[in-house]
């Protein structure tokens, strides 16, 4: 297995706006553990249950809040380390391209797309979900149209062996693509083990066609 550690493309500008979104998830995830036994409700109330969402009560606070809401709540601490690291190492440069603003918007389109991806295939569900792995899905798939040629620092391990190895950035995208959309296809009529599979292949989808749209208006613009 490998663990990547930092890519070897350099940013022009300071990630401000990645950093505010880390820090936010983390102050979120921060705010649940004081929470006890209200823990919960809280998932329940702000986490995106499509069930709730299909019988809604309150079309804002049980339809369209959650939507939002979801994508900077978290399950454990794993859950949001891995989020939040490869943020970390991706978000920079796609906020470079993209500028400050428009990476803000986009980040969370890509979470309401990732959210609406796995609301369309389990309706019916009364499983919350919760967790910016969707919206991370789109900032890797921009990614990977943005820096094709991106190399990625990563830690490779077999068995007792351990070593340092420069993978491309497409190959460890796609790869990691790969595996959702297996065990999305592999969990179809069931909760998937608990990890919201189709999320994360809707949300790299539209932030990999995001990307190639927004290459082909930069050529536009100077032809």
């Amino acid at each position: 297995m490998f663990f990547p550690i930092k890519d070897n493309v350099p940013s022009r500008t300071f990630p401000f706006v990645n950093w505010l979104i880390i820090l936010a998830n983390v102050a979120v995830f921060v705010y649940q553990l004081g929470l006890g036994y209200e823990l919960n409700w809280f998932v329940y109330e702000y986490g995106l249950v499509p069930k709730r969402v299909t019988h809604y009560e309150s079309l804002l606070s049980d339809s369209i809040v959650p939507f939002f809401t979801h994508m900077f709540m978290h399950g454990g601490f794993f859950h949001i380390f891995s989020n939040m690291y490869i943020l970390f190492i991706f978000g920079d440069n796609v906020e470079d391209r993209l500028g400050h603003a428009r990476y803000f918007l986009m980040y969370v389109l890509f979470g309401l797309f990732a959210g609406v991806s796995q609301f369309l295939l389990s309706y019916d569900s009364l499983i919350p979900m919760v967790g910016a792995s969707g919206a991370v899905a789109g900032v890797m798939g921009a990614y990977m149209v943005f820096y094709p040629r991106a190399k990625v620092k990563s830690l490779l391990v077999i068995i007792i062996f351990i070593t340092f190895v420069d993978i491309p950035a497409v190959f460890y995208l796609l790869f990691w693509f790969f595996i959702q959309f297996v065990n999305g296809a592999a969990s179809a009529g069931y909760d998937g083990g608990g990890v919201a599979w189709w999320a994360h292949v809707g949300g790299f989808i539209f932030g990999l066609l995001y990307a190639v749209r927004f290459k082909t208006q930069e050529k536009e613009v100077y032809i």
